[in-house]
């Protein structure tokens, strides 16, 4: 069922206010990988306040749905979701990177209420998250989990590996998505290390690929409910995105992969922010 105006409006306010928050997090900590946590904010909005059953009360819940952030270096994007969803409060994000605090660059599951998943090394995290999902079906449980990559980490060869195995034991419980932004540390995917064609290369390893606008709510809600009534094969989501999404200084410059800003870099980046929702 297609997203109501109501909807819609609301995901996109909660996206904007975790786009300011994104700010605040680089602010506090020091410096922060921005540009990919900017990146992915709609697709994390989409996917914690529409789809995934958690339930922030009991963040360990056994049937809830499992969340891998792969691409674990934008843990300024997914730890403001989590504190906007409720499982810690939002308050607590003045520590992030400070010493003492459980938020940190990349995001720990033993420190961070809601994680599912520590990550850091680039291409580990569909290999957990096939494993969740096969775990899931071997314990007949209706969970789905969902893996989170940069389009950079698709370089690895273990992301290969996952994927041949996924489709191999037909895991139609799980969704992966592909923050497609064209970018990594280096500069632009396909200098560094060209991945087209891209979409081919998941359906020839198994998958069903969808492809959308990541920033378009609509397509986001239309494929992850195609993900959510997958059986028989995983489904891949490529997220055409833009990195460093709503701050118009920051879209697609590979400066601000990672970046500190001082105050007045992070008053243009709010005003940015604003202006654009």
């Amino acid at each position: 069922m297609a997203l109501t105006t109501q909807e819609r409006q609301r995901l996109q306010d909660i996206a904007r206010e975790l786009r300011l928050t994104v700010i605040d997090v680089m602010a506090w900590s020091g410096g922060a990988h921005v540009g990919g946590s900017l990146s992915i904010i709609d697709i994390l909005t989409i996917l914690y306040f529409k789809y995934l059953d958690v339930n922030p009360a009991d963040p360990q819940w056994e049937e809830r749905d499992r969340f891998v952030l792969s691409k674990g270096h934008a843990a300024a994007g997914l730890i403001p979701v989590l504190a906007k969803r409720g499982f810690f409060p939002e308050e607590t994000l003045k520590t992030f990177n400070h010493f003492g605090s459980p938020f940190a660059m990349h995001p720990d599951s033993n420190k961070v209420i809601g994680c599912d998943a520590s990550a850091g090394s680039l291409g580990h995290g569909l290999s957990m998250a096939a494993g969740m999902a096969l775990g899931a079906r071997q314990l007949k449980k209706p969970w789905k989990t969902v893996c989170l990559m940069g389009d950079g980490e698709c370089c690895e060869g273990s992301v290969w590996e996952a994927a041949m195995s996924a489709a191999h034991f037909k895991l139609g419980n799980l969704v992966g998505i592909v923050d497609r932004n064209r970018f990594m540390i280096d500069g632009q995917t396909e200098e560094v290390m060209a991945l087209e064609p891209f979409a081919d290369k998941w359906r020839a390893f198994g998958w069903e690929v969808i492809e959308v606008d990541g920033h378009d709510f609509d397509q986001l809600d239309q494929a992850l409910a195609t993900a959510w009534a997958a059986t028989d094969k995983p489904v891949l989501i490529l997220a055409n995105t833009v990195k460093g999404k709503g701050v118009d200084f920051m879209e697609n410059n590979v400066v601000y992969h990672y970046a500190s800003a001082d105050s007045e870099l992070c008053a243009r980046a709010k005003a940015s922010i604003l202006k654009e929702g």
